[in-house]
Parts: C-alpha cells; structure tokens; sequence
C-alpha cells in the first residue's frame, strides 16, 4: 500500500531508539492502532500524523521520504535531487543531498518561499543541526531566543535545541543543512 515504505522507516527509527509501539504513540498523540496499522503499511498516515510522529521522534520529517538507492549511486547530480513537499504546501522544500537515507545522517537544501516557516511549532532533534544560508536570510528561532541570519552565515543546533526557520523576506531563502543523529 505504501511504495515509500514510510512505516517501515517509522518503525526503524523508533526501534532505534527503543520506543515501543505504544510509547511513540503517546508522545505523537496517535492511538498505538494507528501506527501499528502505518508501520506494518496497513494504513497511511495523514501529513499531520507525520508530523506529530517526527517531532516525537526527533527527526525530520523527510526522513520518512528518502528511499533506498543502489550503493553504486553515490552522486546526486543537481537535476536529479529527490525533491520533499509537503501535500498541501509547496512553501517548504526539501532537496535531499545524500544519496542514501543515513540512519546517522540527513543532508539536505531546505528552500523557504517568502514570509513562510518551517513548520508552526518548534521542533528538535536528538542529534547536532548544523545549517549554512545558502541564499537569502533566515530568522531562526532557538528555545527563547531569535536571530537573523545572513547569506554565508552558519550554525550549530546543540543536540535538543527547540528551533524554527522562517523567511520574513519577499524572496526565496535556501538553508543547506546536515543533522547529524
């Protein structure tokens, strides 16, 4: 049912990290039905039961998304990029830069239309994001605190740093980040 194969990948993270079934479901405030039913591809889940389960998770949500390549396929030509949007929104793409989904690693081009976020609640993760604008400026937000951030500009997100990107400005900001789990 599932040709991505996202609950598998659900089921592969959360085992990862020892959460039973029922655990996750909790902290994703999803029934642990439900994401038995997803994981065992028996049902798909909605963009906001994604969402719930990679903020629980601590991953992002495009980790869900990348699929398996052949490991003789180590480039990723700029024209050919697996592309993340979100249903619903094109405000927000990813472009995955590495190959192969990484258990240990998520490298990808994060592109913010103007005056959009990342997400409405601030997420973490359970490993360092280190981000570099590529183009643009981005108003990051971090646990309490906010900063702007210029083309060139850089950072580090210690491991379980609350944060949020936005683009309060009217042209198209690029973000090229790595997290490192």
């Amino acid at each position: 049912m599932n040709d991505l194969n996202i609950g598998e990948k659900i089921g592969q993270v959360r085992r990862k990290q020892s959460l039973s079934i029922r655990d996750l479901a909790k902290l994703a405030e999803v029934t642990p039905s439900l994401l038995s039913q997803i994981e065992r591809g028996l049902a798909n889940p909605s963009v906001n039961s994604l969402k719930s389960i990679s903020s629980a998770l601590n991953v992002p949500l495009f980790t869900f998304f990348v699929s398996e390549v052949n490991k003789k396929d180590l480039i990723v030509r700029s024209n050919s990029r697996k592309k993340v949007i979100l249903p619903g929104s094109d405000d927000v793409i990813y472009e995955v830069l590495a190959p192969n989904g990484s258990d240990d690693l998520e490298f990808a081009i994060m592109n913010l239309a103007p005056h959009t976020s990342s997400c409405n609640d601030p997420i973490h993760h359970n490993g360092y994001e280190i981000a570099y604008i590529l183009e643009g400026d981005a108003t990051l937000h971090m646990d309490d605190e906010v900063f702007i951030l210029y083309t060139g500009d850089s950072v580090k997100l210690p491991i379980g740093t609350n944060h949020r990107w936005e683009n309060n400005t009217d042209s198209t900001t690029k973000v090229i980040f790595a997290v490192i789990l």
